[in-house]
């Protein structure tokens, strides 16, 4: 099990799967659902996911929908799930809290966080070999402790929320296979009690642990019973024969969570405090130059006043800036830094499962060996069982019979003589049948002390015939080497299948990123450019206000063509420097 072949769930063709069963037998794994062509979206939709995020390989579009919601999503239209509202009610519950509006066509839902939060954790269950996108983070035990009871009601808070579980939802809804789940449909629901859902398959039937379940369907209540002889192993339990793929893809992952979360998000938050510093102290000059020029006349007055509107235009597109920024850049740097934690957790499933495979292998092994042994010892024990026999008839032949008495010979004599002979021959120094001999016990018992007498009662109430419990220890054994060897099989069915499924969708997710990325860099370029096109705008207004103000007498004179002399009389000033230094 040193290497893996590719294996890709996310082609046409959902055969290659089952073609990668083990060499002792074919492993029959169930297709995932096949995915649907993505038509290309509107370059005015948000940019997040990102268009180019979730291409697939053109293929026929789906036919068989489950549902309505399923048919609205799979029916070739550009289809975004919005969120249009965050209402505060207290429907079915004691205490308010913020339900929000999910618009999908024409259906309409309400759910909570808390609503979101089980849904992404079933449908973690459900397919541990998915990268499922994250949601945004709860409020800290600081937000509660500064906010305490608005804390719920952060209208910030709200909005951002409201932003990134969009973004959840779009991303489930774009994924060639989560698209495809009813469980996601039946959220999209307005009709559906969620609360009903949580408690009805599939959801109903996903295992405690889902390290003994079948990794394909975790739900399947049919599956072998041989996943309970499956160990569970710890994430950092080590491997003998690593997958160079995946120690390179964990290398990886961990680099861009130490980049993102550290330099990349902190570097963020200080432009973005900067850029709030800079909007407020061009607030407070607007406030400032609008309130001078209310002490000025003429012209004076009209150029401080604009000067202070283009100070006040600076403020309203710096804060349009930091908005752009929050929702382009900082929030979907925040969900990338969440995603490379959610791999790190896909990595490690899969690394429980290699461990799995590996330990079921060693637990085989280790039967097989035991087995051996009681094997010869069984093998020994029959040996000597048939020498001891055969000596014993060999004994008996050699004896003769007791025949008539001779003349003149006393019965009871040669009675004697037949007792001297029998303990004369081989057989009587053999050795017992190994085995319980409550006779011979109960004749030392009595001798015994207080520690051999507890002994001997309770070895009699054991009563154990070593012979029955070997030949017990080797059935048990041998049926523990059949479950094992279902369960190996089993582990590699299951170690083949979260490979290529991971391996598939981390490529997913690596062109998804590059694609987010990029619209990131995009979105930034382009809230700085229209940021400096209103800057401009507001400033030259402002310089053209400025250059209506008449000349000071005391202003210096404007620019002399070189052409014209120091000295001519053109009306012009004189430089008095070059009189003194023409002296």
């Amino acid at each position: 099990m040193d290497t893996f072949e590719d294996s890709n769930p996310f082609d046409e063709d959902g055969e290659n799967i089952q073609s990668e069963a083990s060499s002792a037998s074919k492993v029959d794994l169930s297709d995932p659902p096949s995915p649907t062509r993505q038509p290309p979206s509107s370059p005015l939709s948000r940019p997040f996911p990102s268009p180019g995020s979730h291409k697939q390989p053109q293929v026929a579009f789906k036919s068989d929908f489950c549902c309505a919601r399923d048919r609205i999503l799979h029916s070739g239209e550009d289809i975004e799930i919005l969120i249009t509202d965050a209402q505060k009610t207290s429907i079915n519950s004691t205490s308010p809290y913020i339900s929000y509006v999910i618009l999908t066509g024409n259906t309409e839902a309400h759910h909570r966080y808390s609503e979101f939060e089980s849904l992404r954790a079933n449908l973690v269950k459900l397919y541990p070999t998915l990268i499922i996108p994250p949601i945004p983070s709860k409020q800290t035990l600081g937000d509660y402790a500064v906010k305490q009871a608005k804390a719920k009601e952060d209208a910030a808070m709200i909005a951002r929320r409201k932003r990134m579980l969009q973004t959840f939802l779009n991303r489930i809804a774009k994924h060639p296979i989560l698209s495809n789940e009813h469980v996601f449909h039946r959220f999209l629901d307005g009709e559906v009690s969620w609360t009903e859902v949580l408690n009805s398959p599939p959801l109903s039937l996903l295992p405690k642990n889902i390290l003994k379940a079948p990794s394909h369907n975790p739900t399947d209540q049919n599956a072998s019973p041989a996943y309970a002889a499956l160990p569970n192993p710890s994430a950092a339990h080590p491997l003998r024969h690593p997958d160079q793929r995946f120690l390179d893809s964990e290398a990886f992952t961990n680099k861009f969570a130490n980049h993102v979360s550290g330099p990349m998000e902190k570097v963020t938050r200080r432009v973005i405090k900067r850029w709030s510093d800079h909007a407020q102290d061009h607030a407070d000059l607007g406030a400032a130059l609008n309130g001078f020029s209310l002490n000025e006349s003429s012209d004076l007055s009209g150029a401080i006043e604009k000067t202070g509107q283009a100070a006040d235009a600076t403020y309203m597109s710096t804060t349009k800036l930091l908005q752009e920024l929050e929702q382009n850049w900082a929030e979907p740097l925040h969900e990338y830094s969440q995603f490379a934690s959610i791999i790190k957790k896909l990595l490690a499933y899969r690394h429980q499962k290699h461990v799995q495979y590996e330990m079921t292998q060693d637990g085989l092994e280790s039967k097989r060996e035991q087995l051996e042994d009681l094997e010869k010892s069984e093998k020994e024990a029959r040996r000597l069982e048939d020498a001891l026999y055969r000596g014993k008839v060999d004994g008996s032949k050699s004896i003769p019979g007791p025949g008539p008495p001779r003349e003149g010979q006393d019965p009871n004599v040669e009675g004697e003589q037949e007792t001297e002979a029998e303990a004369s021959s081989p057989s009587a120094y053999l050795t017992p049948h190994p085995g319980p001999n409550p006779v011979r016990r109960r004749t030392k018992a009595p001798g015994m002390g207080l520690l051999n007498a507890l002994s001997y009662t309770l070895h009699g109430m054991m009563d154990v015939d070593p012979e029955t419990a070997r030949r017990n220890g080797i059935t048990k054994t041998r049926e523990s080497i059949s479950q094992l060897e279902d369960a190996l099989h089993l582990a590699a069915q299951d170690l083949k299948y979260s490979s290529s499924t991971i391996q598939a969708d981390l490529d997913r997710f690596q062109r998804q990123k590059v694609a987010d990325l990029r619209e990131m860099a995009i979105s930034m370029a382009r809230s700085h450019r229209d940021w400096c096109k209103k800057n401009l705008e507001a400033w030259e207004e402002a310089k053209k206000e400025i250059e209506k103000i008449p000349d000071h007498p005391n202003s210096p004179a404007p620019p002399q063509d070189p052409s014209v002399g120091v000295g001519s009389s053109n009306g012009v000033r004189r430089d008095s420097t070059a009189t003194i230094n023409g002296r």
